[in-house]
């Protein structure tokens, strides 16, 4: 067996961090912000197979909400400052932190497919 179709050795940790492809670790795995690429320029690996579908905003949602409300409820708590201070604060914060995660999140969801070779649910009748 090649190196370049070897099963992957890397962490899909590590490979979600760098969005990089979840076999080889190298390719870049978007074209794009969001957009995969059709295969990895480096090992090959197709990525038509892959989708993350809403798993990654849904994660998303619980981390930044809970980042955000638990952040409003100290302040809150805390100064009582003006609705409008709060409005200030944690709605650009809420839409920063909801995209800086996409990216690593989508790359995660795609990482722990590869390596647990998820697809879909396959039917096979009643």
């Amino acid at each position: 067996m090649d190196d370049k179709c070897a099963p992957s050795k890397v962490p899909p940790y590590l490979a979600a961090l760098r969005a990089a492809c979840p076999r080889c670790g190298q390719g870049n795995l978007f074209d794009g912000f969001l957009t995969l690429k059709a295969a990895c320029p480096n090992c090959g690996l197709s990525y038509k197979s892959f989708d993350a579908a809403d798993g990654p905003a849904v994660f998303i949602i619980f981390v930044v909400g809970f980042a955000v409300v638990g952040g409003a409820a100290v302040l809150e708590v805390s100064f009582q400052p003006p609705m409008w201070l709060h409005m200030v604060i944690w709605l650009p914060m809420s839409v920063a932190l909801s995209l800086a995660l996409l990216r690593p999140f989508k790359s995660l969801f795609i990482s722990l497919q590869y390596r647990y070779d998820a697809g879909e649910t396959r039917h096979t009748g009643a």
